[in-house]
């Protein structure tokens, strides 16, 4: 008999098309869901009859009280080598083998850019009015030359769009908690004294954090004061870095220039959360990973796993 394989958040239905799944067609059965599963109940419900799972990211969390619901799962597949959402105590104890995929840092990397063009020329407005025979020009496009680009952090992804920063002529500054002033001058970067004096300074701030307990709310009411009314926000990391009540009541009051957002709070957002009539927010639903190359990488990935597993000696092993 077959074994079931449930790919979850197939929103545009090219998990089977994207790679090649004919390795393992013979063993295994394969169902995409295009819709999001939002509460446990209905997870466990749609995934009770399957052997495999394959999810996206951490857009689904799998605790304890879920995989014990799940008691046909053998193998859990995560997209990236990172997952914050997975019990890997329950999985283990479940007798799950967890597993991750290759993943590639550009894809946010380069929408952290368009997310920061769109908004620095105001590029939405202006293609709404153009396609509605609207005004003819509009806005007045922020410049980015010569303009300082502050990045909080500076890892994979922050690095590489210091990089981006330096090539359009801005100068660039960053800060973390443990970064040094020699890490920060490998990429011709400056160190911000201080998070609060990277805020205070920037013309644009990009979060580029990583999700934990020093830095969920790292960025409240108080650091959102500290912006220039001029200033632009981007957050392409996770949402939780930046206090969401805080950065809609600053929209709202005009605070700074706008936001750029790709991660939310809860995801896919509700038809009436308050982010989808926010003023002065470019806002894209959690687009930063979603791009050709890393889908083939993902799902490439993913029937390697289960080749691997099949033949008994699982690779990319999480947790």
């Amino acid at each position: 008999m077959r074994l079931r394989c449930a790919v979850l958040d197939d929103y545009q239905g090219v998990a089977t098309e994207v790679a090649d799944w004919s390795p393992v067609a013979d063993d295994v059965e394969v169902v995409g869901f295009a819709r999001h599963f939002a509460d446990e109940d209905a997870l466990a419900a749609a995934l009770a009859d399957f052997d495999i799972v394959v999810t996206l990211r951490e857009r689904v969390p799998f605790p304890a009280s879920l995989l014990t619901r799940l008691p046909r799962l053998k193998l859990l597949i995560a997209s990236g080598m990172r997952n914050t959402v997975i019990d890997y105590a329950a999985a283990e104890a479940q007798g799950v083998t967890v597993c991750g995929t290759p993943s590639a840092s550009t894809p946010p990397v380069e929408l952290t850019w368009a997310l920061l063009l769109g908004l620095a020329r105001g590029l939405v407005t202006e293609n709404e009015a153009l396609r509605a025979g609207g005004p003819w020009q509009s806005t007045v496009g922020a410049d980015l030359h010569g303009r300082r680009l502050g990045l909080l952090g500076l890892g994979k992804i922050g690095s590489r769009v210091a990089q981006v920063g330096l090539a359009f002529g801005m100068r660039v500054s960053a800060w973390s908690r443990h970064l040094t002033k020699e890490r920060a001058e490998e990429f011709g970067v400056e160190l911000a004294a201080s998070k609060e004096e990277l805020l205070a300074s920037s013309d644009f701030v990009s979060v580029h954090l990583a999700l934990g307990d020093r830095t969920r709310g790292l960025i409240g009411a108080a650091e959102l004061a500290l912006l220039k009314p001029t200033a632009y926000l981007v957050n392409t990391s996770r949402a939780a870095i930046v206090d969401q009540d805080a950065l809609l009541t600053a929209l709202h009051e005009g605070r700074f220039a706008g936001a750029g957002v790709d991660v939310f709070d809860v995801e896919p957002l509700p038809a009436d959360h308050p982010m989808r009539s926010a003023p002065r927010l470019l806002a894209t639903p959690h687009l930063g990973y979603v791009s050709r190359a890393n889908y083939e990488a993902y799902y490439t990935g993913a029937v390697e796993d289960i080749q691997a597993f099949l033949a008994g000696s699982p690779v990319r092993r999480l947790g």
